[in-house]
């Protein structure tokens, strides 16, 4: 099963190679390049008249708390699903996230937080960090099964730091506003994967199509991973925004649009299922729609009322997508989305991108107050229009999909060197090629032992 022994010889040195040689890089750039922020280094908080309590680690801390677990637990246990791919779909979540918080920390530093030629890190960064490898991991949806944790590696690579870029552009430079990631986490990781995926496209994958399914207790596993994520979105989604009335906004909203979103999804799973059964997948994953469609407009004046609809829709379309358009799009343009993550985070992100730009267009000074500039500081304080920084929303969302598209061919093109190992077409999502799993030997010497029986009867 685990393949010739020079494929398995191989394997014993690629992978440690390849962490050995990432870790010390990022390692070295660290040693040079990072350093504490103020509200971490002792000499410089001690240095002012503060209390500990002012300290940001007690307001931020919580939600950081809360993204991480999403990025740990709830993504790792959503993926599975794979009646034998259990071990890799939570390990090499682990595996990713590890690399993808100390990449993005170098990454976004540079661009964010650089002071005197040093990156100051603190709470904060770790929350960034974590909002980058989700959109990663994301991307580790579209491919799960069918790639080897070599590939996956250099893909978190070069996906870190075009995310970084995208996200420098979108919100330091045009403006927009975007704290829960519609579109910097949610439609970049879906449609940088989606394309990845159509690159890296197995035209006999189908040798494989028996292990694609799940059996009752890996979905269960699944179904574990996806109350993390529903109970923790309205921290990943307020996490970033301003203290106070904006996380405050950020979190009702996130709340009933999850609510929503899980209603639509019973709903409308029940109505196009088999003899009106519900399905799995989709409760696993379209009920969680709601917390990405309300990523762009959480902390705007959404309104409750405009939650619930927003996240009602998002259910809505990511079911009738896992149902009716992943068929079609395997069919037609050989997109093979293991995880389905084009319904789940592609089409409701760029909803809730859409939807932000609704929202941006209805800014004044009679809803927000002073609170206009704490959302939208550009138009408070007069250089934009409300409906310029509509349009400055439109153009983050193209920018985003022309950065995802352009950057998951280049990744596509780069996981295609043989010399990366990929699961064999008659291999994929299976653990066993990259773990050890238990009662793998017992039923190998009994596989020999039946094939010595026949050749004596023989």
């Amino acid at each position: 099963m685990a393949g010739s022994p020079r494929r398995a010889a191989g394997r014993r040195l690629q992978l440690p190679l390849l962490c050995l040689l990432l870790q010390g890089a990022t390692a070295i750039l660290f040693a040079v390049f990072v350093r504490y922020n103020p509200e971490t280094d002792a000499a410089v908080w001690h240095s002012g008249n503060r209390s500990s309590s002012d300290n940001e680690f007690y307001f931020r801390y919580p939600s950081f708390q809360d993204v991480h677990v999403m990025v740990c637990v709830g993504f790792g246990f959503l993926m599975a699903f794979l009646q034998r791919y259990g071990f890799s779909s939570v390990g090499f979540t682990f595996l990713l996230a590890a690399f993808a918080l100390q990449w993005s920390t170098l990454i976004q530093g540079f661009f964010h937080s650089l002071h005197g030629g040093h990156i100051h890190v603190g709470v904060q960064s770790m929350i960034n960090a974590d909002f980058c490898a989700a959109a990663v991991l994301i991307s580790f949806g579209a491919v799960l099964g069918k790639t080897g944790p070599a590939q996956l590696l250099l893909m978190a690579l070069l996906e870190v730091l075009l995310f970084g870029v995208n996200e420098f552009v979108l919100l330091s430079l045009l403006g927009v506003k975007d704290a829960g990631g519609s579109m910097t986490i949610h439609t970049f990781g879906a449609y940088f994967g989606l394309v990845l995926s159509r690159v890296l496209y197995r035209p006999q994958l189908e040798k494989s199509q028996h292990r694609l399914g799940s059996v009752y207790h890996s979905d269960l596993f699944a179904m574990i991973g996806t109350i993390f994520l529903w109970t923790f979105w309205p921290s990943f989604n307020s996490a970033p925004t301003m203290l106070g009335d904006g996380q405050h906004r950020t979190t009702l909203n996130t709340y009933y649009s999850l609510t929503a979103s899980t209603l639509s999804t019973f709903a409308l799973s029940a109505l196009v299922g088999e003899h009106g059964r519900l399905d799995m997948v989709h409760i696993q994953n379209a009920a969680l729609a709601g917390g990405v469609v309300v990523g762009t407009s959480g902390e705007m004046m959404l309104t409750p009322f405009g939650a619930l609809a927003a996240g009602f829709l998002a259910g809505t379309v990511s079911t009738l997508g896992y149902k009716f358009f992943t068929p079609v799009l395997e069919a037609k343009f050989k997109l093979q989305d293991t995880c389905g993550v084009h319904n789940l985070h592609g089409m409701p992100g760029v909803l809730g991108a859409l939807l932000g730009v609704l929202v941006a267009q209805l800014a004044t000074h009679e809803a927000y107050g002073d609170g206009l500039g704490s959302v939208f500081p550009l138009v408070a304080e007069g250089q934009r229009s409300a409906t310029s920084q509509a349009m400055y929303q439109l153009f983050g969302l193209l920018v985003t999909l022309t950065f995802a598209s352009v950057g998951g061919g280049l990744g596509g093109l780069l996981l295609r060197l043989p010399f990366l190992d990929p699961p064999p077409d008659s291999q994929c999502y299976e653990d066993r090629i990259y773990w050890e799993v238990p009662g793998e030997r017992e039923d190998e010497a009994q596989g020999s032992l039946r094939a010595e029986e026949t050749d004596t009867r023989a």
